[in-house]
């Protein structure tokens, strides 16, 4: 589908902030409404259409803010329960605690970068995960597993969309949560989670598809950083 509209703008209605294309309110696929809970957010999205070159092709790929705005409202709130499980079940495997025995390099790499982040996952949620080398399975305390399921519950549902977005694709909560409260930023959460493949690129090099997929997962962490941040506060259930 191409370009089919001349202006974007922003405004308040239907309890929120409306992104309009030529004056009239956008919709989700599910024809709900697009309304968020602040303008700075209606600004951004209104932005990513406003960007698109007249009679060009829409191109779904460059309206991230959009997509993750859309979930949240036609999906994550009608399976609430389900989005904050198959977020909170990366807890249990989450990439921080898998270490490697070697080499020595890699080893400190990970603890340098992951260990700090699990060590702020336990003073700020209390959630004290154990440590596991190589693909020996772990299994997790359940009072950390409950207090990171708290943590994740704690977020509304635009928020939701991005946090499982974020764990999903970085393989870690801890690394998510650490996103949502401005711990981390995008950037540094795809250092975080691409550490042992950016690792083997410093060694043996790398090729246009790896490239290509490494692109893709940077601007799809940061997206949903921006997304997050532009929520502000109201990243948080009510």
């Amino acid at each position: 589908m191409k370009r089919f509209y001349k202006e974007t703008a922003v405004d308040a209605g239907d309890g929120g902030f409306r992104v309009l294309l030529d004056g009239r309110p956008m919709r989700t696929p599910a024809k709900t409404p697009l309304v968020v809970p602040n303008e700075e957010l209606a600004a951004a999205i209104a932005g990513e259409w406003r960007d698109i070159p007249e009679k060009a092709e829409i191109n779904v790929s460059y309206l991230a803010l959009t997509r993750l705005a859309a979930t949240g409202l036609d999906r994550v709130s009608s399976q609430r329960a389900r989005v904050i499980d198959d977020t909170a079940k990366y807890g249990a495997s989450d990439l921080l605690c898998y270490r490697a025995t070697d080499p020595a390099s890699l080893v400190q790499r990970q603890g340098e970068l992951w260990q700090p982040l699990l060590d702020w996952a336990a003073e700020r949620y209390g959630a004290r995960l154990a440590l596991a080398t190589g693909t020996t399975f772990v299994a997790q305390p359940h009072d950390a597993l409950a207090a990171l399921r708290s943590g994740a519950a704690a977020h509304g549902d635009l928020a939701l969309s991005a946090l499982y977005n974020l764990t999903h694709t970085s393989g870690s909560l801890v690394i998510a949560l650490a996103v949502s409260e401005g711990r981390l930023s995008g950037a540094d959460a795809f250092t975080a989670a691409q550490l042992d493949e950016l690792y083997q690129i410093e060694r043996w090099g790398t090729d246009p598809l790896a490239t290509q997929r490494h692109e893709g997962i940077q601007r799809d962490l940061e997206a949903c950083a921006r997304f997050l941040a532009l929520l502000g506060d109201a990243r948080l259930k009510g």
